[in-house]
């Protein structure tokens, strides 16, 4: 799904928005995100997961193909956790008659 595909489905639930209201909230809600992890600090979406910023460690790695060797500094990644609710969505328990 696209950011578009869904500033269009807010559109239709809020009619009472703007477009460029919609286009505001979500672009602000975005950088919330991205400052907070930025930050260090996790962030919980209730029912739909957890994103956490994890550290790559810095190390002496291999280029395999040259054979060079390079010391990599730390990089960071984002970890994402799925909550509960989507999860079920996602994985219905399937009931078997025996």
């Amino acid at each position: 799904m696209l950011k578009s595909d869904i500033l269009k489905h807010l559109k239709i639930k809020q009619k009472n928005l703007s477009e460029n209201d919609i286009d505001k909230v979500f672009g602000i809600f975005i950088k919330k995100i991205i400052s907070a992890l930025d930050d260090g600090k996790n962030v919980e979406l209730r029912g739909f997961g957890t994103f956490k910023k994890k550290i790559n460690k810095a190390k002496n790695v291999r280029n395999p193909k040259t054979n060079e060797r390079f010391f990599k500094k730390n990089s960071f990644k984002l970890h994402f956790k799925i909550g509960k609710v989507l999860h079920k969505k996602l994985n219905p328990e399937k009931i078997f008659d025996e």
